[in-house]
């Protein structure tokens, strides 16, 4: 996952012929390797959006694990990869089911490569083109053609990088009020991190273990059936919590609901729902 050789931008497998904007689907290294349906949820959203969307095949790792772990060079090395695979210059827009992947295009790919003559404007223009899923929707595009129904409570766990980095918070809030059907109840600490934090609930385990601790703590007395969020290492971390206390609340990508994939597949940290009969 750090390889740097050369890829050709134009590697891409496109997945619908609208006419509208051209834009790359950046799946993520947690959605690919945990979570296919948020890839599949994000695809059918964009599409539904009008968008004309390529997936390419040569992305991999935004390098953020290890520019979070203080290794600027393989980082870099990353970044420079990610800027040729997902060739900026050939789409309108990037986009990601991750609040966090995005921030790290958005706010460190220009810093690392400023002084890559060869990189530097691409990785500038592969910034500005780079947004979060549910605010590509909202901001972006002002789109309102949610079209899912789901019986259900949910609660929503606002990310850190979405949040704090791109200014996440209302756009899949007003996604959601578009569901038929589904009733959203606020967490009493949203804003709270759960405590995952990429390599910080490896360095401090104790702390990150409390903070999820509490964050599930939130989700149960919020009432709700389902806890969704924007990125898929925070729901994998409040899911297992759950998961170890015995609870019943769901944990799901908010992409899985707005795409009217919920009931479709089981919830993150579930083993496939059973035949009927």
């Amino acid at each position: 996952m750090t390889d740097s050789k050369p890829v050709e931008p134009a590697a891409a497998t496109t997945t619908a012929s609208a006419a509208g904007p051209r834009v790359a689907l950046l799946v993520t290294c947690l959605v690919d390797l945990f979570r296919p349906p948020v890839g599949f949820a994000a695809l059918r959203l964009l599409e539904q959006a009008g968008c004309a969307v390529t997936v390419p095949e040569a992305q991999t790792c935004c390098g953020q694990p290890a520019f979070n772990s203080g290794d600027r060079a393989t980082a870099t090395r990353q970044a420079r990869f990610m800027v040729e695979a997902l060739a900026a210059e050939a789409v309108d827009y990037v986009v990601a089911p991750s609040g966090s992947c995005a921030e790290m295009i958005r706010a460190h790919y220009p810093a690392l490569l400023a002084n890559d003559r060869a990189m530097a404007g691409r990785a500038r223009v592969l910034a500005d083109k780079t947004h979060e899923l549910t605010s590509f929707l909202v901001d972006v595009l002002g789109w309102t053609g949610i079209a899912a129904r789901l019986e259900a409570t949910a609660t929503y766990h606002d990310t850190c990088s979405g949040l704090r980095g791109l200014g996440v918070r209302e756009q899949p809030r007003r996604l959601l009020g578009q569901v038929e059907g589904l009733s959203v109840r606020e967490l009493s600490a949203p804003e709270e991190c759960c405590g995952f934090g990429g390599t910080f609930c490896v360095k401090y385990p104790d702390i990150s273990g409390r903070m999820v601790g509490d964050k599930a703590d939130d989700v149960v007395a919020s009432g709700a059936d389902l806890v969704l969020g924007g990125d898929m290492g925070c729901l994998l971390n409040i899911a297992g919590m759950l998961k170890r206390r015995g609870s019943a609340v769901q944990a799901r990508h908010v992409a899985e609901v707005l795409a009217g994939m919920a009931e479709e597949t089981p919830a993150i940290g579930e083993g496939p729902k059973s035949a009927p009969g």
